[in-house]
C-alpha cells in the first residue's frame, strides 16, 4: 500500500505503510511513521541543527540493518544536510538535519527507526552542548541497579551544582544527560565524565565498571564514559529502538528513578510507542531543558586544590565531589531550575 500525502506544503510518497516492522507485535511502517508524528512537536527540537545518524531496518527489527551517516543522493531537495569533514575516512560526509517534520516522515518511511544525533551542534560540531552518561546494565543486572548509580551520579551532580537530567535508553539501561549549552570542548567533557566513572566504580565496586570489557561487566553497571566524543552519537530522546517491542527512549523524573530503585521494578521504566506519546501530551516534554539550560564543568584542576591532573590520578581528582556534604538537600530546588516545556503532540494522519 503506497500514498502520496502533503506535509507542511511537501509532497512525499509513503511506500509499504502495511510492511510489519515489529513482528512480535505486528506494528507496521505506518504506525512508525504516525508515532514519529505524534511526538514530532517534542522530538524535533533535540534533533534540529544536529548531524544525524540513522539506523535502518528495511525488512523489519528482526532482519538485517545498516548506518546510514551520508545522506542518500535520492533524497528530496528540500532535506537539509550539513558538510562534515571525517578524519577517519578522509571524506566530507553531509549527514542528515532532521529540522522539520517532513524530514522526519522521510526517514521513517525509509525505516530509520532509530535515529542518533550528535551531542553538537553542525555548525560547531567540536562543542557539545551536553555531557551523557550511558549507564548499561551487564546481566542479571538491569534497569533498577542503573536507577541506584543515576541517583549516586546525581548527588556528585548536586555537590558541583549541576543539574541532570534521566531517560531511558528505550533498550535496557538509563541515560543521564547534563546540560551545558556554553562554550566547552569533548577533552573536558569526556575527561570529567570519565574521572566521575571510574570514581563511582572506585567507591561501588561491587555494582559499576568503567570499562567497557564484556567478561567484567556480568552483574554490575557499565558506566559509558566514551560517548561524550566527537566520532561517537547517542540515541535520540524519543527515538524508537529496534526491540521485540516498539519501545522508546523516554524523559523520566528523577521521582520516577526513585520509585523504581525502591519498588525494585525494571517493568516502570518501560515504554512503549503510544505511551511515550501520552506522557507527553500529560507531562509535556520532560527533556526541553536539556536544550536551554547554560551550566558550566567545573575545572578538575582547580577541584583537586592544586593536584596535577594526570591521566592515573582521576579518581584523586574525582574524589573531590565526596569529600564534603553537600550544602543542601538533594532534592533542593536549584537556582534557575528549569522546567519542561509544554508542546501539543500531533494528531493521527
Amino acid at each position: 500500500m503506497d500514498s502520496t500525502i502533503e506535509v507542511q506544503g511537501k509532497q512525499l510518497k509513503l511506500s509499504n505503510l502495511e510492511k510489519v516492522l515489529y513482528p512480535a507485535t505486528g506494528f507496521t511502517k505506518q504506525q512508525v511513521i504516525d508515532y514519529y508524528v505524534r511526538i514530532a512537536p517534542a522530538m524535533l527540537p533535540h534533533l534540529a541543527g544536529r548531524a544525524l545518524t540513522r539506523k535502518r531496518y528495511p525488512n523489519g527489527v528482526d532482519e538485517e540493518f545498516f548506518y546510514e551517516k551520508n545522506a542518500p543522493q535520492h533524497r528530496p531537495d528540500w532535506v537539509k544536510t550539513a558538510p562534515i569533514w571525517s578524519e577517519g575516512n578522509h571524506r566530507t560526509v553531509h549527514y542528515i538535519l532532521a529540522d522539520d517534520l517532513p524530514t522526519l516522515v522521510w526517514l521513517a518511511n525509509l525505516a530509520a527507526i532509530e535515529l542518533h544525533p550528535s551531542l553538537a551542534l553542525a555548525k560547531d560540531i567540536t562543542c557539545p552542548t551536553m555531557m551523557v552518561f550511558d549507564l548499561d546494565p551487564g546481566p542479571p543486572a538491569d534497569i533498577v541497579q542503573c536507577c541506584q548509580v543515576g541517583i549516586w551520579l546525581r548527588e556528585i551532580f548536586d555537590h558541583f551544582e549541576l543539574q541532570s537530567f534521566p531517560k531511558t535508553s528505550g533498550s535496557k539501561g538509563l541515560q543521564i544527560y547534563v546540560p551545558l549549552n556554553t562554550p566547552t570542548k569533548y577533552e573536558s567533557t569526556k575527561t570529567f565524565a570519565h574521572a566521575l566513572a571510574q570514581l563511582l566504580e572506585h567507591d561501588h565496586p561491587e555494582m559499576v565498571v568503567s570499562d567497557m570489557k564484556k567478561n567484567i561487566r556480568a552483574g554490575k553497571v557499565f558506566v559509558d564514559w566514551s560517548q561524550n566524543d566527537e566520532h561517537k552519537t547517542t540515541i535520540a530522546v524519543y527515538s524508537l529502538r529496534a526491540r521485540e517491542h516498539p519501545t522508546a527512549s523516554t524523559p523520566v523524573t528523577w521521582d520516577e528513578v526513585e520509585r523504581v530503585l525502591r519498588k525494585k521494578d525494571a517493568k516502570m521504566l518501560v515504554f512503549e510507542a503510544r505511551q511515550t506519546v501520552s506522557r507527553v501530551e500529560k507531562f509535556g516534554d520532560l527533556f526541553a531543558p536539556v536544550l536551554e539550560l547554560k551550566q558550566r564543568l567545573p575545572d578538575l584542576k582547580t577541584e583537586a586544590s592544586g593536584h596535577v591532573a594526570e591521566v592515573d590520578e582521576p579518581i584523586s581528582i574525582a574524589a573531590q565531589a565526596e569529600e564534603e556534604e553537600p550544602t543542601k538537600a538533594r532534592g533542593r530546588s536549584v537556582k534557575k531550575t528549569a522546567k519542561p516545556v509544554t508542546r501539543k503532540v500531533g494528531r493521527k494522519v
